[in-house]
């Protein structure tokens, strides 16, 4: 990948802590949010193709949930949060604490608790990166969707033209006692994004 062409292991390991602080941020705003314990594990980090997003996730042709923000600011970008639907389900039972979650269609609380759980995670993963780089990034009012993998990602497209080559993926696993519940957070900058905010690191970008 041309951006990691030099200081890769550095790069790397700013984008790693950048994911380690965010999910402690959000495991904190969860627990507050929903005033219980909430215990993620350490998210592992990679960089990836955008073309390589709908085969993380299962294929574009996978029913998925997603939570979609466009990050607006001096490093603008998409984020999208998803997941597959028997964790979506999971989540609102075991995290969310609805006992009963709703069968193939869910409920409007039920969407709208997925909606909040991913709208905290986006937003503490982008605080933790707008702290490093000291660049200003906030997200809009996030949207969930439940479709295809390959619609929502040709969704997040057709609102805004054009986005970066390049992702970055925080595999987030909540943990419910010996459980672990799996959603995917992508972020793709938009194309002249990664270089601000590896210059705003002090990290030459090539």
């Amino acid at each position: 990948m041309e951006m990691f062409k030099y200081q890769k292991d550095f790069k790397m390991d700013v984008l790693k802590e950048v994911g380690n602080i965010g999910a402690g941020n959000a495991a904190t705003a969860l627990s507050q949010l929903l005033n219980k314990p909430i215990d993620m594990a350490v998210p592992k980090v990679q960089l990836l193709g955008f073309e390589e997003i709908a085969e993380k996730v299962g294929g574009a042709e996978e029913v998925v949930f997603a939570v979609f923000l466009r990050v607006e600011g001096e490093a603008p970008g998409n984020l999208f949060f998803i997941l597959s639907p028997d964790a979506a389900r999971n989540l609102l039972r075991r995290v969310a604490g609805i006992s009963e979650v709703s069968g193939e269609e869910l409920s409007e609380m039920e969407l709208s608790a997925l909606n909040e759980i991913g709208n905290i995670l986006a937003g503490s993963y982008l605080s933790s990166l707008a702290d490093f780089t000291s660049l200003s990034m906030y997200p809009t009012v996030p949207a969930l969707a439940m479709d295809m993998a390959g619609a929502i990602l040709s969704y997040g497209l057709l609102q805004f033209g054009q986005m970066g080559d390049d992702a970055l993926l925080i595999d987030t696993t909540f943990l419910e006692g010996q459980d672990e519940i799996e959603g995917q957070f992508f972020l793709i900058p938009d194309p002249e994004s990664f270089p601000k905010i590896f210059q705003s690191l002090g990290v030459p970008f090539e």
